[in-house]
């Protein structure tokens, strides 16, 4: 093919006053595929939402196959043969495969009654196109993540798109699952079609990609062959910096205990005969597999859950087990691993977000008090470095690691002793993570004892003082920062002592 089948040019874009692209360029070769990078907030998804025609850009231009487009809309972008596949599939869970994939491609007039037998071959050949063995009968509700993905790629495919969209395809898709993923991905390179892929697991992005664009702070840093990049450069120029250390681990005075969890079981939770402490100042890293029972001990600890025995102290004294108020009142705060429902409320400005849950302090008589509520949020607003316009924009309009920031700020608005951080950097890029890091080094040098729940070992290995393994929903093993070690961590939780014996550290 003569020429891009997308090219973007000097776009620029704004909302409330933020500037969220500065004249931007952009272009997908036919049988490319071409990542596209860079820090939440870098501009990505408003690049993304002028492509699919979901926002207008403010000036700039944009060809589609060698045509320049005007008034643009999704149905304009749909018709041009671009369409977009995004973490969560939007297939109608009621309908069948078959269905689904029709609704995507067939023209159908009011009267025209609906051929289930040509409907359900369709579904098969573009299926098979993708490269995926699904019964076109099933109900879309009875998919897989992935079987639905598969099922998003088909039905795009089927209604005529040349240009795919990916955004974090794999996010929640096992590794046997990416391998599948990736072969339907150069299937279709290899029929022509053009796909921007949005990652931020960077060995993904040198795995599937032809080229790299980077984007930050809403600018094109550069656009080079993947081949021509490798991690180190490639994080350098979404950053801006140097990243010689992703976690900046500081020597804090570690104090007295402040959380104290003494043989607790839950059977809810899974839970069996687990003890611990964390100190002030105190990073205690919780790793283990998946299931092991890291989120359920979080939420044993700040009353989610009911305890069948044991007992959960905050500097010496018991509290109220299974209860949320009696844990805030006794200094605990816990940011929940799943921020999109239960870290912040998205329609809610970032103000009623980060007093939410201490509007006890910014209310007289009953009433809420808005300008000590601005003022309140304005304060961690400016200490954790929430990049916004003001305090009164949605919680929506701000990147994922922006959102964390303010879910994490809500619960420092509580004046808590012990903070509880489960997953606190997931699904955020490499610089998001940086900041989030640094912010947690400042609140435990600041005194407070801090639990950190996460899946990925380098960064339980770079944060943490010390690392509680879990097993089965049991402490399989205590590790010192200086002896800690992936291999100790991933012998531990499997069920297997390091030397034949369970390692634990004096409290």
């Amino acid at each position: 093919m003569v020429g891009p089948l997308i090219e973007a040019k000097s776009i620029w874009k704004s909302f409330d006053g933020v500037t969220a692209l500065k004249g931007v360029s952009f272009e997908l070769l036919s049988g490319e595929v071409h990542a596209l990078v860079g820090e939440n907030g870098a501009g990505k998804s408003t690049l993304i939402k002028i492509i699919t025609g979901a926002v207008v850009p403010d000036s700039g231009t944009l060809t589609v196959a060698g045509t320049a487009v005007a008034h643009y809309s999704p149905a304009l972008a749909r018709s041009l043969g671009i369409a977009a596949i995004y973490q969560q599939p939007a297939l109608f869970p009621h309908l069948t495969v078959a269905e689904n994939i029709a609704w995507g491609g067939e023209n159908r007039g009011l009267w025209r009654r609906i051929d289930a037998k040509a409907q359900k071959q369709r579904a098969l050949d573009v299926l098979s196109r993708v490269g995926a063995q699904i019964d076109p009968e099933r109900l879309a509700g009875s998919l897989t993540m992935p079987e639905q993905q598969m099922v998003e790629i088909a039905k795009a495919i089927g209604a005529g798109a040349r240009i795919l969209i990916l955004d974090e395809p794999t996010a929640s898709l096992a590794d046997r699952e990416v391998d599948r993923l990736f072969q339907t991905i150069a299937a279709l390179r290899a029929e022509g079609h053009g796909m921007v892929y949005i990652s931020h697991r960077l060995d993904e992005v040198f795995a599937i990609a032809d080229r790299v664009t980077v984007l930050r702070d809403g600018e094109t840093v550069a656009t080079r062959n993947a081949a021509e990049l490798n991690r180190t450069a490639l994080i350098e120029r979404m950053v801006g910096r140097s990243i010689a250390a992703v976690f900046p681990k500081r020597k804090v005075a570690i104090g007295e205990t402040v959380l104290e969890v003494r043989n607790i079981s839950c059977a809810t939770a899974g839970l069996h005969d687990i003890s611990l402490a964390v100190r002030k100042g105190e990073i205690l890293g919780i790793a283990g597999l998946t299931g092991s029972g890291r989120t359920e001990l979080a939420e044993t600890i700040f009353g989610l859950r009911d305890l069948n025995s044991g007992e959960i102290l905050v500097e010496g004294r018991r509290f109220r087990a299974g209860s949320t108020v009696h844990a805030i009142r006794a200094g605990l705060a816990y940011v929940p691993e799943d921020r999109r429902r239960h870290g912040v409320v998205p329609e809610m400005a970032i103000a009623a977000n980060t007093t939410l849950a201490s509007l006890r302090n910014v209310s007289r008589c009953g009433w809420l008090d808005t300008e000590r509520e601005s003022a309140l949020a304005g304060r961690y607003v400016d200490d954790l470095q929430v990049k916004t316009a003001s305090v009164r924009a949605r919680a929506a309009t701000l990147s994922g690691g922006n959102q964390q920031k303010v879910a994490v700020a809500r619960w420092l608005a509580t004046g808590p002793k012990v903070l509880i951080l489960d997953e606190p950097t997931q699904g955020v890029d490499v610089g998001a993570k940086s900041e989030i890091h640094r912010i947690i080094g400042d609140l435990a040098e600041r005194g407070l004892a801090i639990m950190m729940i996460s899946s990925e070992l380098p960064e339980v290995l770079g944060m943490s003082d010390r690392i509680a393994v879990m097993h089965a929903g049991s402490i399989a093993g205590i590790l010192p920062r200086s002896e800690a070690t992936q291999q100790k961590i991933l012998t531990l939780a499997l069920g297997h002592a390091p030397n034949g014996e369970i390692a634990r550290v004096a409290e």
